[in-house]
C-alpha cells in the first residue's frame, strides 16, 4: 500500500492519496486528473503520468507540460522516487510513501486534508451573517444557564447544527493524555440515522496541532466500520474544532456532513466549509474564553482573601489558557519583608467572656479584620491565622524593592486604625491592644493546597523574628518593633510625614544567638504630638550612651523624655537596678529572660 501526499505553500493546500501498484495516475491542475492539485499554478491541465512499479513511483513528465519537475534538486523529465522521497512542481512537493500492511484500509485516508490558520480563517466571510449571529447570541445562555456539562454539550451541538445547515451530524469529543478519543455527546439531524463515529485521527491531529483540521474523505462502500480512521462511510468530509480550555484534558467540536456533488467535481470546492470551520471556531472561542474566566475567577476567589488588589490584578494579567499562572503561586525562596501582628490580652478575655464565646469570636474576628484590610490595601498577602494573630508579608509573588516600605506603611496604618478606635469610648474593640513585629530576610513563601482549599503562607527565620518583636513590644513598651534589615531599607526613604524611627534598644531574645538592635516605628508628629521630634533625638542619645556603659548620662537623658511615654520605663528600670552603673564586662545587649 502507498500514499501520496502534496503539500502547497499554504497550510490548507494539502491532501493525501492512496496509490495501487501497477496503476496509471494522472497528476495536473485539472480536477479531471486522478490526481488533481487545483492551487498549484505551475502545474499544467495535465502535467505528469505516475505508476508504482516494484515499490518506487515513476514519474514522467508530459509533452504538453510547461514547466519542470525537480528531484533530488535537480531538474527532471522523469525520476523513480522511493520511499520517503519526494519530488517537487512549482511550490508544492509530493512526497511518496509506503504504509504497512497493518496500517487502515486506503480507502480510509482522506482524499483531502486542510489546515486552517487562524489569519486564513478570520479574513473569512459569511453569506449568511445575519442567521450565524443569531444563533451566536444565544451561545451566553447555553454556556451560563446550564447546571452540568451533558446539558450544556446537547444544547451546543443544537445550536451548532442549526449554524451550519448542510451539516448532517455534531459531536462534543475529547482526547486524554493517553490519545485516548471519546465522545462526550453527539447529535444528528435525523435521530434515525445512528450514532456519530467520529475519525479518531482527525480528532488527534486536530487537538496535537491546536487548530481546525477538515478532511474529505473519497466516496466508497468499502470502509470499514472498525477503522481507526473514519468509522462509518455516509459521511464526505469532516473537521475537528480544538476548544482550548487548558487542563490535562483536551476536548473539541466535530463536524461532518455530505458533499451534493461527485467527488470528481470538488476542486476547490471543499475551501467553501471554511466559512463553517470559521463559525464553529467564534464558538470554541467564546466558550474557551467563558471556561477559562470562570476557572480563573473560581481560582482568584480562594486567593482573594489572602492576596491585594493589585497582586490578583498582576496574576490575572499573566494568566495562561489554565488560568492563574500556576508557576508564579509555587513555593520558592525569595526575599521579604514579615509582618506579625497579634491583638494583646487575648487570653485574659477569653477568661472573662467565658459566658459570650461567640461574641469574642465576633470582636476578635472584627479586629483581624482591621488588621488584614490594611494590609491587603498596602500590597501584601496574608498568610497564616494564628489564633488572635494576623501573618503578612510583601516580595512574593512578585519580588518587590518597596516590601518593606508597605510593610511599614501597613504597620502604621493599623496602628493608626486601633488609635481612632480606642478614641471611640462606645466601640467594641476599644479595650484591644496590638503590637506589631516587623523583620526583613530570607525566606520560602507560597500557595499549598488544592484548587479548592488552599493556604498561602511563608516559612523561615524571619517569621520568627517577626513573632519575637511583636512580643518584645510588651516588654519594651512599644507598638511597632523593626529589625535591623528592615530599619536600614526603610529610614532613609521615609519622610517625617510618614513615620519616625527610634533606636530602642539592642537585645538577645531568648533562645536567640545574634543580638539585634530593635528599633521602633512612630507615627509622624502630627499625629502623636505628645512625642515631639526633639524627644525622640533625646532619647536616641540616651541609648547610646546606654549601649556605651554610661549609664548616668543615660539615666539623665531618658529622664527628659514625658511620662505619657512608656518606652523609657524599661531602660530607666534597668538602670536603677544596677544603681546607674553597668555591670561588669557589659557589651551593650540586654539578656531577655523569656520570650
Amino acid at each position: 500500500m502507498f500514499h501520496l501526499t502534496a503539500q502547497g505553500a499554504a497550510p490548507r493546500q494539502r491532501w493525501r492519496n492512496s496509490l495501487e501498484a501497477n496503476r496509471e495516475y494522472f497528476l495536473g491542475r485539472s480536477i479531471d486528473c486522478e490526481l488533481p492539485v487545483p492551487w498549484e499554478t505551475m502545474l499544467s491541465r495535465r502535467h505528469c503520468r505516475l505508476e508504482v512499479i516494484g515499490g518506487a513511483l515513476h514519474v514522467k513528465r508530459l509533452p504538453s507540460a510547461a514547466n519542470p519537475i525537480f528531484y533530488k534538486g535537480e531538474e527532471v523529465e522523469g525520476c523513480n522516487v522511493l520511499d520517503g522521497e519526494q519530488f517537487v512542481v512549482g511550490n508544492t512537493a509530493f512526497l511518496f510513501q509506503e504504509v504497512p500492511a497493518d496500517t487502515p484500509s486506503p480507502n480510509d485516508q482522506p482524499f483531502q486534508e486542510f489546515l486552517f490558520t487562524e489569519q486564513e480563517l478570520r479574513q473569512v466571510r459569511f453569506e449568511d451573517a445575519d442567521r450565524r449571529m443569531e444563533v451566536l447570541s444565544r451561545l451566553p445562555t447555553v454556556i451560563g444557564e446550564v447546571r452540568s456539562r451533558d446539558e450544556m454539550a446537547a444544547q451546543l451541538l443544537n445550536l451548532i447544527l442549526a449554524g451550519i445547515r448542510h451539516a448532517d451530524a455534531a459531536a462534543m469529543v475529547s482526547k486524554n493524555r493517553d490519545d485516548h478519543v471519546s465522545i462526550i455527546r453527539w447529535d444528528r439531524r435525523s435521530e434515525i440515522d445512528g450514532m456519530v463515529r467520529p475519525s479518531t485521527r482527525l480528532v488527534r491531529d486536530a487537538m496535537h496541532q491546536r487548530r481546525s483540521i477538515l478532511h474529505v474523505w473519497e466516496k466508497t462502500s468499502q470502509q470499514s466500520e472498525g477503522s481507526d480512521y473514519t468509522a462509518i462511510a455516509e459521511f464526505d468530509w469532516a473537521f475537528c474544532t480544538p476548544v482550548r480550555t487548558g487542563g490535562e484534558e483536551c476536548w473539541g467540536l466535530y463536524i461532518a456532513g455530505r458533499l451534493d456533488h461527485p467527488l470528481t467535481q470538488l476542486g476547490n470546492a471543499s475551501l467553501n466549509l471554511q466559512a463553517d470551520v470559521r463559525f464553529t471556531e467564534i464558538v470554541a472561542e467564546i466558550i474557551s474564553t467563558v471556561e477559562r474566566q470562570n476557572n480563573m475567577e473560581g481560582q482568584l476567589s480562594v486567593l482573594r482573601q489572602f492576596l491585594s488588589p493589585p497582586i490578583l490584578a498582576a496574576l490575572e494579567s499573566t494568566a495562561d489558557e489554565e488560568g492563574v499562572n500556576s508557576a508564579l503561586l509555587e513555593p520558592r525562596e525569595c526575599d521579604v519583608t514579615v509582618l506579625f501582628c497579634d491583638l494583646r490580652g487575648f487570653s485574659h478575655k477569653a477568661e472573662e467572656s467565658a459566658h459570650d464565646l461567640r461574641g469574642l469570636l465576633d470582636r476578635v474576628s472584627a479586629a483581624l479584620e482591621v488588621m488584614t484590610e490594611q494590609i491587603l490595601k498596602h500590597g501584601g498577602v496574608t498568610g497564616d491565622f494564628l489564633g488572635d494573630a494576623v501573618l503578612g508579608f510583601w516580595g512574593w509573588p512578585f519580588a518587590s524593592d518597596d516590601a518593606p516600605l508597605k510593610a511599614c506603611r501597613a504597620a502604621l496604618a493599623i496602628r493608626k486604625a486601633f488609635a481612632e478606635i480606642h478614641a471611640n469610648p462606645k466601640h467594641p474593640l476599644r479595650d484591644f491592644q496590638m503590637g506589631i513585629g516587623v523583620a526583613h530576610g530570607r525566606a520560602v513563601a507560597g500557595k499549598i493546597g488544592t484548587r479548592d482549599r488552599v493556604t498561602v503562607t511563608v516559612f523561615g527565620p524571619v517569621v520568627n523574628l517577626a513573632s519575637r518583636l511583636e512580643g518584645l513590644t510588651r516588654r519594651l513598651h512599644a507598638g511597632i518593633l523593626l529589625d535591623a534589615s528592615t530599619t536600614n531599607l526603610v529610614r532613609g526613604r521615609f519622610s517625617n510625614s510618614e513615620g519616625r524611627f527610634r533606636q530602642l534598644a539592642q537585645v538577645l531574645p531568648y533562645g536567640l544567638e545574634s543580638p539585634l538592635l530593635v528599633t521602633e516605628l512612630l507615627p509622624p508628629e502630627q499625629d502623636d504630638p505628645s512625642l515631639t521630634d526633639a524627644d525622640i533625638a533625646t532619647y536616641e542619645r540616651g541609648v547610646e550612651a546606654f549601649i556605651a556603659g554610661d549609664w548616668d548620662t543615660a539615666y539623665t537623658a531618658l529622664h527628659q523624655i514625658p511620662s505619657s511615654d512608656r518606652a523609657h520605663d524599661f531602660l530607666l528600670a534597668l538602670i536603677a537596678q544596677h544603681n546607674r552603673r553597668a555591670p561588669v564586662g557589659w557589651q551593650g545587649v540586654i539578656e531577655m529572660s523569656g520570650k
